[in-house]
């Protein structure tokens, strides 16, 4: 009779992640900034890309060492596939490990589909799908050796329910969902799980140029009433990497009840 062995850790731990690496891509600003301290606050070692934003990317890393955590930045354009896949070399060569990544990196070119172009459909396409491919296959290989990783992709719930004039978004948002369950029937057996956080309308910089009046009544759609803090998607991702060892494939809505 073979007995199961199960991932056994201090219950009592503030610093759950004491000794992993995680990579955040997109983690200068808004929802990936709070991913990237969320993870150092537990313990992590942080691998924060960013694209152009330098100085945010350096002031996160100095409060990240303030707290005495191990982060480093790598810059890069993770929708073009030779630096997402240069991103991955750098980190695992400083690092020499990479046990967690969350695919954050997103952006929006929104218009309704009669008037879309071909360039807004791409560079969505391009910066919120593509990437999460490229980043992810470059960072499996290892992740299969160590027989550990968690993996972990930012979604919207307009991947789920659609939003007028985001046809681009919806799609790759979409994609991001289904790849994610593809991922986790693959590499469940070598212990590596995978999953989707799906937030909802969330005050970052994204939404705060939102005019008021639409923002307004897009407060009136969400049962809470209010929009989601880049926190509390934070705590949603902790939670996957600290306590989730038997949670895989899953979609964690954080949208204040606007999808259900």
């Amino acid at each position: 009779m073979v007995t199961a062995v199960y991932p056994q850790r201090a219950a009592h731990s503030t610093r759950p992640l004491e000794g992993k690496v995680a990579l955040v891509t997109g983690a200068s600003r808004g929802i990936g900034r709070a991913i990237a301290f969320g993870l150092a606050e537990r313990g992590a070692e942080i691998a924060i890309n960013y694209r152009i934003s330098l100085t945010s990317a350096q002031e996160l890393r100095d409060q990240i060492s303030d707290m005495g955590a191990e982060c480093r930045l790598f810059q890069g354009d993770v929708s073009d596939r030779h630096q997402a896949r240069r991103l991955v070399s750098e980190v695992h060569d400083h690092f020499r490990h990479i046990d967690i990544l969350v695919n954050n990196a997103g952006i929006t070119r929104d218009r309704s589909f009669r008037k879309m172009t071909d360039e807004d459909w791409a560079s969505v396409i391009e910066t919120n799908l593509y990437s999460v491919f490229y980043c992810t296959s470059a960072v499996v290989p290892a992740m299969i050796e160590q027989q550990y990783g968690r993996i972990v992709n930012i979604a919207s719930f307009v991947g789920q329910a659609g939003n007028f004039g985001q046809a681009n978004y919806a799609a790759s948002k979409g994609g991001i969902i289904a790849f994610t369950k593809v991922l986790a029937l693959e590499l469940a057996r070598y212990n590596i799980t995978a999953n989707v956080i799906a937030p909802g309308f969330t005050e970052t910089e994204m939404v705060a140029a939102i005019p008021a009046d639409i923002l307004e009544q897009i407060r009136g759609r969400i049962p809470l009433r209010r929009l989601a803090q880049p926190e509390e998607i934070a705590r949603a991702v902790a939670f996957l990497v600290c306590d989730g060892d038997s949670i895989t494939g899953q979609q964690i809505n954080v949208n204040g009840g606007i999808y259900m």
